[in-house]
């Protein structure tokens, strides 16, 4: 399940009592088997774009295959497409600095470590110290103010200031989302920065040794858009003497007023750095099978069958990033369930309607799979009846079942009622617009009824902990023999349910809707992410139905650039800016529509 997202569980949901019944079409022990060898150290947690993907696929198909699937297309189970892979070190990484005439050269990566969102490629010129890097209107705080970073390289600390102040207007400790490494640069992109310079503040971890942040373990976008790099404060220590200044009395100082103390160093301080981070384009593969019906409608029934791998910056134990991360419940459980489906409706009588067996990829670097499936359909989406996704089904707890997406087709609520009765389950019912954390969303902005099967999160979620052992095999094939009467009843029926466009949640976080905040609090803007890849904006897959962004004239498939009059290059940039502003605030908003410019006035209106 996608990382950046824990909107999970809307409050709210009504809960329904589920007697128990039925007989499961599916046998525990081969579900289990599944998940053992999908969550097994040889297949080293299954990160897009690597081998052990690619041999988890090989399996997936061989299966779909001895079950008499057909593939979709006509040609082969595997829907090939492109995708990103994770940063990795190049080659010719440098960094020299000329001070009072002299040069001197780090040494790599002892002194200096790019960050993997680094964008490659020269950083050069003056240097203009900003504190904290840290614009934050909401506490009166500003590292910017009286300073000139335009077309500069600004060297920043990390963290925040006041950092073990309980009594701060920052959150002492437990760091504002100001801390981000992400929100500082996308702060300097916005006062014109070159590139960004990130050393440790050692006034604060003194106790602590100077260490850099491990390269490929730090969260952001794929791509910052400027160079950016970490460096030991040792090396650039007499850069503030001959600026005549002292670090610690500056953080001091800091730390007493909250007043910035920005400062341009000395002339005669002149960075010339290359950053070399390469990114890898890979192909790799959902893994599609048909079982076809007497007519040529079909439901699907999906999953995503990628992992973290190794963690690296998605991992939620971070001093654990770089050992297997297995990824049994999020998602081999879901991807055995659609293995034991399609074993359990290959054997049983032609339908009405197909089935179309799908497990995607990409889908924990953004949904990457099923957005390219949507977009290339191997089978026409308008003959899709429903699409169920089943996400981290493995550890239902108490008997209870989240179901998202019940809002979505008109005939979803009676049929679930219907069916749940023999599933000894208690049912938690979203009736959200199938937007979320999942593969479902692919299938939701193109206006296909959605079900998202899921059994919650818990404290293995993104961990090395996410191991086969912990998967309760009897309960989630109780959820499995739910979508199998659910899927029977919308392959047999005489209708078929129309899709319901409800707008989503409003404080579902990680940007799905622009959010600024979980909870209630914070700007709303509307719009939901595309995360189609090698796109130099912001792509909406949709705007929401009497959203701000809706109100203004914005449509699925819009671009935006520019926002408040600043550079969208990305998400994160987006959700940067929108956290500074507040609910009634008009913006200004620059949008590429089907090639074309176009502005826009937004206002923005409080969350609820």
């Amino acid at each position: 399940m996608k990382h950046w997202k824990y909107g999970l569980l809307p409050a709210g949901f009504a809960l329904c009592w589920i007697a128990l019944g039925a007989t499961t079409p599916v046998d525990p022990a081969s579900y289990l088997d599944d998940i053992k060898f999908l969550a097994s150290k040889d297949l080293k947690g299954r990160a897009t774009g690597s081998p052990e993907l690619e041999k988890a696929g090989a399996f997936i198909a061989g299966k779909f295959h001895d079950f008499g699937l057909k593939p979709a297309d006509g040609k082969s189970y595997y829907q090939a497409f492109q995708v990103t892979t994770n940063a990795r070190l190049g080659k010719t990484n440098r960094f020299h600095f000329s001070e009072a005439g002299k040069t001197t050269v780090l040494h790599f990566p002892e002194d200096f470590v790019p960050f993997n969102f680094s964008s490659t490629g020269k950083l050069t010129g003056p240097v203009v110290f900003v504190g904290y890097g840290i614009t934050a209107p909401e506490y009166g705080y500003d590292d910017y103010a009286g300073v000139d970073a335009k077309g500069k390289v600004v060297l920043m600390l990390r963290h925040e200031p006041q950092e073990f102040d309980e009594h701060s207007v920052f959150a002492g400790k437990n760091y504002t989302q100001h801390a981000q490494f992400s929100s500082k640069v996308s702060n300097a992109k916005n006062h014109g920065a070159v590139g960004v310079i990130l050393i440790n503040d050692r006034a604060h971890h003194r106790t602590e040794p100077d260490q850099l942040e491990s390269f490929g373990r730090t969260e952001g976008p794929a791509e910052a858009g400027v160079p950016c790099v970490q460096v030991k404060v040792e090396k650039v220590a007499a850069w503030f003497a001959d600026s005549g200044k002292n670090l610690d009395d500056i953080v001091a100082g800091i730390d007493k007023t909250l007043a910035p103390a920005s400062f341009a160093f000395a002339d005669s301080i002149r960075v010339d750095a290359n950053l070399d981070v390469e990114r890898a384009v890979k192909t790799v593969h959902n893994i599609v099978g048909y079982l076809p019906g007497q007519t040529d409608e079909y439901v699907v029934i999906g999953a995503h069958y990628d992992h973290l791998g190794l963690g690296e910056q998605f991992s939620l134990a971070p001093d654990l990033a770089g050992t297997i991360h297995p990824g049994a419940d999020d998602n081999a459980s879901g991807t055995a369930g659609v293995i034991e489906l399609a074993r359990w409706f290959s054997k049983q009588p032609k339908q009405k309607r197909g089935i179309l067996f799908m497990t995607f990829a990409g889908e924990e670097l953004g949904l990457l799979g099923s957005t390219f499936y949507a977009e290339h359909p191997d089978l026409p989406l308008e003959k899709c009846v429903a699409m169920i996704n089943m996400d981290m089904i493995g550890r239902v707890r108490n008997e209870k079942l989240y179901i998202g997406g019940a809002g979505t087709g008109t005939t979803f609520r009676s049929l679930l009622d219907r069916e749940a009765a023999k599933s000894g389950l208690h049912l938690d019912y979203s009736d959200t617009a199938g937007y979320g954390s999942s593969d479902h969303t692919s299938f939701t902005v193109k206006q296909v009824p959605v079900l998202f099967f899921f059994s919650g999160l818990h404290g293995d979620y993104h961990k090395p902990s996410d191991t086969w052992d912990k998967i309760d095999a009897p309960d989630a094939v109780k959820v499995l023999a739910l979508v199998a009467d659910v899927v029977d009843d919308l392959r047999e029926e005489t209708g078929r349910p129309r899709f319901v466009r409800v707008a989503p949640p409003e404080n579902v976080t990680g940007g799905l809707s622009g959010a600024a905040s979980s909870g209630g609090y914070g700007p709303y803007f509307g719009s939901i992410p595309d995360f189609t890849e090698g796109i130099n904006g912001v792509k909406f897959s949709d705007v929401s139905p009497g959203s701000p962004a809706a109100t203004a004239g914005l449509k699925a498939a819009d671009i935006m650039v520019e926002f408040d009059g600043k550079p969208m290059q990305n998400l994160y940039d987006f959700t940067y800016a929108l956290r500074a502003k507040a609910p009634g605030d008009v913006v200004k908003v620059k949008v590429i529509r089907d090639g074309k410019p176009m502005e826009v006035m937004v206002t923005l209106t409080r969350r609820r």
